[in-house]
């Protein structure tokens, strides 16, 4: 955990220049205002996943190491071909993974999220998952476990492989000549991303294209199909706490619901979006059906909003990064509280983003942990060790966050 949090620690800074600069260059050289929502709401997305993942709260069937031991082959030495061969074997991993996700109804849930966004920019790239706490697809992995390449090299090469698909995410960068047949770029990915009907269910690979030409998913982007963001079965709300458990919470209310026995028990292995016939007509879900034409999600919210919520967004980055570079430190069961305040703040802050009236009941929760916190340990954690005062701070920031949020969500 303490080695992925300072890890975090440089790509955190690192992927907000990123998305800060893309939403300069949209504006200046194209005209095109990014929605401060839809940013946020992805960044905020990454926030939850990347604190679940430093709390270690989730949990892998199969271990890489547990196929080593037990399905070797073989063992090779940890040359540079070794990575290499790591690499390819990761990437195809990345593909079938993938795939299942988009094409089974229960997988579709750990991966929705990452497609919610109605727009297509590198903060979308964010968009990771908080629901997938039984990671089983570590079994991909066979291949380079009977090859018996080490559990270090997989260790190295798993976070090159995850960064390295963050840059393709965005709308300005056209094709790219010759690579076009090589990677995957990010006209290649906005096809993935698109829901146009020529577009769905394509271009899964994540780095290297090929697999996709192999398995007869491959589209190109086609200059007469502008692609169209998003997901037939729209999240219409900011908060990705919510997106992580929609799909799911529907299949289950389905399963509740359905006469059948039968459907109770093969919708969660069906074709992503299937619903029990009786269910689909009782109780339908809106769909988007013509792509062209549809409305985006963007609730009504007063001006003064927008530079409250930025404000807001860099508070939580002192928090997150404060935890990331104090983690060993601060310890359990500490770092457990921590992680609540996060989430909770994560879910008030996209209440507030949804207009919801509810916003500051979600940010009384937040507060009364941070002050449980100060109380407790009469100080923001171990934040004295740098700033004597710094409690101050976040006693005056929870007090300011807790007015603002009555103020905005206040019905005259």
């Amino acid at each position: 955990m303490e080695t992925y949090g300072k890890i975090l620690l440089v790509a955190i800074p690192v992927f907000l220049i990123l998305v800060l600069l893309e939403m300069t260059y949209a504006h200046r050289n194209k005209g095109k205002q990014m929605r401060t929502n839809d940013i946020i709401s992805s960044l905020l997305s990454g926030v939850t996943n990347i604190t679940k993942d430093v709390l270690g709260l989730s949990f892998v069937i199969y271990s890489y190491s547990w196929l080593v031991r037990h399905f070797a082959l073989m063992h090779i030495e940890a040359t540079w071909l070794t990575y290499v061969i790591a690499f390819i074997v990761l990437d195809f991993s990345g593909y079938c993974v993938h795939r299942i996700q988009h094409e089974y109804n229960f997988f579709w849930n750990g991966h929705l999220i990452h497609h919610s966004s109605e727009e297509f920019n590198l903060a979308c790239a964010l968009r990771q998952s908080i629901s997938g706490f039984a990671n089983i697809f570590v079994i991909f992995l066979l291949p380079a476990a009977l090859l018996g390449v080490p559990e270090k090299v997989i260790a190295v090469v798993a976070p090159l492989h995850l960064f390295a698909q963050f840059w393709y995410h965005t709308t300005f960068i056209k094709k790219m000549g010759f690579l076009e047949k090589v990677i995957v770029t990010p006209s290649l990915h906005r096809v993935h991303h698109a829901i146009n009907p020529e577009y769905l269910d394509k271009n899964y690979s994540q780095i290297f294209i090929f697999w996709d030409k192999l398995f007869g998913t491959y589209q190109e982007e086609r200059p007469d199909i502008p692609p169209v963001y998003g997901i037939t079965r729209p999240v219409r709300t900011w908060n990705p706490v919510k997106i992580n458990f929609q799909h799911v919470g529907l299949l289950i209310k389905d399963a509740w619901r359905t006469h059948s026995w039968r459907d109770r028990f093969r919708i969660w292995l069906m074709p992503t979006g299937w619903r029990p016939a009786d269910v689909e007509k009782k109780y339908p879900v809106y769909k988007i059906e013509d792509v062209y034409h549809f409305e985006k999600y963007n609730p009504s919210l007063p001006g003064r909003v927008n530079p409250w919520l930025w404000v807001q967004l860099i508070a939580l980055l002192f928090f997150i990064c404060f935890l990331f570079g104090n983690i060993a430190a601060i310890g359990s069961p500490g770092i457990f509280y921590y992680g609540l305040f996060i989430f909770l703040f994560v879910y008030a802050l996209a209440e507030l983003m949804d207009g919801s009236s509810g916003a500051w009941i979600w940010e009384t929760l937040k507060v009364s942990c941070g002050m449980g916190v100060l109380y407790h340990y009469g100080d923001w954690f171990m934040l004295k060790t740098y700033f004597a005062s710094g409690w101050i701070l976040v006693t005056g920031y929870l007090l300011l966050s807790f007015i603002m949020t009555l103020l905005f969500t206040r019905r005259d």
